[in-house]
């Protein structure tokens, strides 16, 4: 295994792209849990030609195969001061189940006779990102699914179809800071306080930035415009966040359009109720978003 300076150093004497440089940071037995189980779902969407499916639908499809999968919190922090790209199979949260879910739609989108974790890493990187690059660093990465929203809608990754789906309201007198504010919840903030202003100077940014949703009340005339795979944010009345939680929208042959999502109610990967009804089960739950995954 190259060490991460040796990589890099070769990288940017051969022209390598960010992407692969990124995807070595860390070492994939630390970055790359159940290969076993990944192999399994890609080996399935290939002999099912899962690519040819539509991408909202691929993405719903791949949802569907982690379905079961244990809920585990924090997925995301792997390290106490290297960023890398990551994936878990063996146990997801919110953000990583919606984001795996894309990241294989997108992967095999890319037609070829055999997929590696690499490959997935590669996607994870530019949807998990700001700008898709990853290089190291903590605040590289997306933390506010807001944020997450507009930075892959303006990169063409998604739509925000928010207003397509039903009337909206302006979010106000919210602050976005809950993690500033709670440092010792996030390893890396823990084990480097510096990261701290400048995490907060991003979130000051994000406070500007218009955000409008679909309150709750709204969503049961509003539903049949939603369709499988689009990306469902939870928007909270909850204060210092705007979003808390996030899944995929699946329709079935009910009819109905449900919430797919890592619960940590069912300790798993399930399909929940209809949207509206899971919305309406939760006190603190305002309203949705809803981004369109776009094929690569």
């Amino acid at each position: 295994m190259l060490t991460r300076r040796h990589f890099l150093s070769l990288s940017l004497l051969s022209g390598g792209s960010s992407l692969l440089q990124a995807a070595e940071f860390l070492p994939q037995t630390v970055s790359f849990k159940g290969v076993g189980v990944f192999q399994q779902i890609v080996a399935r969407a290939v002999a099912e030609n899962w690519a040819a499916l539509p991408m909202g639908a691929r993405v719903a499809q791949f949802g569907q195969a982690l379905r079961g999968i244990r809920y585990v919190g924090w997925t995301l922090e792997i390290d106490d001061h290297v960023e890398s790209p990551s994936a878990n199979f063996t146990g997801l949260d919110c953000w990583t189940f919606f984001e795996i879910s894309l990241g294989l739609a997108r992967m095999v989108a890319e037609r070829q006779q055999a997929y590696t974790p690499s490959d997935l890493l590669r996607q994870i990187e530019w949807t998990r990102y700001r700008g898709g690059v990853c290089r190291g660093h903590y605040l590289d990465r997306i933390h506010y699914l807001d944020e997450w929203f507009s930075d892959n809608a303006a990169r063409g990754n998604i739509r925000n179809v928010t207003r397509e789906v039903g009337p909206v309201v302006r979010l106000t007198g919210r602050g976005n800071d809950e993690m500033s504010l709670n440092p010792k919840l996030y390893r890396y903030l823990r084990a480097d306080p510096a990261l701290v202003p400048p995490l907060r100077q991003i979130e000051a940014r994000l406070e500007n930035v218009p955000f409008s949703f679909i309150p709750k009340e709204q969503v049961a005339a509003c539903e049949a415009r939603i369709q499988s795979g689009d990306i469902i944010g939870i928007v909270t009345h909850r204060q210092h966040v705007f979003c808390s939680h996030v899944g995929l929208a699946l329709r079935t042959g009910d009819g109905a359009c449900r919430f797919m999502h890592a619960s940590a109610t069912y300790k798993k990967v399930v399909v929940d109720k209809p949207i509206h009804e899971y919305l309406n089960a939760f006190k603190s739950h305002a309203g949705i978003i809803v981004g369109r995954p776009v094929s690569p």
